[in-house]
């Protein structure tokens, strides 16, 4: 499971001109499955992003977590993640997990912070969608758990 996440100030996620997802402050993570990956390869990751120590404490360090301050998530899926960019200039996206997988990874993302109690907002699986944001910082984390399934 791969996901890039960003410490935002806001953000959106627009399918067909409508709003879809909307936070303020929090974190943005764009998640993707990749083959092989299993459910406790997704809670592993959703663990990590909710662990990070992103947003500034009284003296302006990196030391709390989305929790401690209150903000929210907005997940939005994005298999591009998964891209094999090795060879040629046509990316390849076989590393990616099916649809069907990835599909029910995702909806295991989700459900795992908000049993956390974590405020979530998602852009919508398959879509073609319009990620607005702004990036605090930057701050910008590309987190992997390796797949530790078999490969399809």
């Amino acid at each position: 499971m791969i996901a890039l996440v960003q410490r935002v100030l806001k953000a959106h996620v627009e399918v067909n001109e409508e709003i879809v997802g909307a936070i303020d402050e929090g974190l943005l993570a764009l998640v993707c499955a990749e083959r092989g990956d299993l459910v406790e390869d997704c809670d592993a990751l959703v663990t990590k992003v909710l662990r990070l120590r992103l947003f500034g404490d009284a003296a302006g360090k990196m030391n709390l977590s989305l929790s401690q301050v209150g903000g929210a998530l907005l997940a939005v899926p994005q298999f591009t993640l998964a891209a094999d960019t090795h060879s040629g200039a046509r990316p390849s996206f076989t590393p990616a997990a099916k649809p069907d997988l990835a599909t029910i990874l995702f909806e295991r993302f989700v459900a795992g912070a908000l049993e956390q109690s974590i405020p979530v907002r998602t852009g919508r699986f398959g879509a073609h969608m319009r990620v607005s944001l702004v990036n605090d910082g930057p701050v910008t984390f590309w987190l992997r758990v390796p797949p530790s399934g078999p490969l399809e």
